[in-house]
């Protein structure tokens, strides 16, 4: 089975797998409580919304730090 996007892709865009899961997880948790705060309804899975911010360069880790 392939993944898309590619693990390697993303680890390389982050410089580590243990980053790379860092980043995600907490965004994902962000994505998760804004839609449960506002009450809007996810199209798609906070993960898989995370890591495609993380693929199209949108949410990088800076110094250990995510930014927007």
């Amino acid at each position: 089975m392939m993944l898309y996007p590619p693990v390697a892709d993303l680890v390389s865009k982050v410089g580590s797998r243990y980053a790379l899961i860092n980043l995600v997880a907490k965004r994902a948790r962000s994505i998760s409580a804004e839609a449960e705060s506002t009450g809007e309804p996810l199209t798609k899975k906070p993960v898989s919304a995370a890591i495609d911010e993380v693929y199209t360069g949108k949410l990088t880790v800076n110094n250990g730090e995510k930014e927007d």
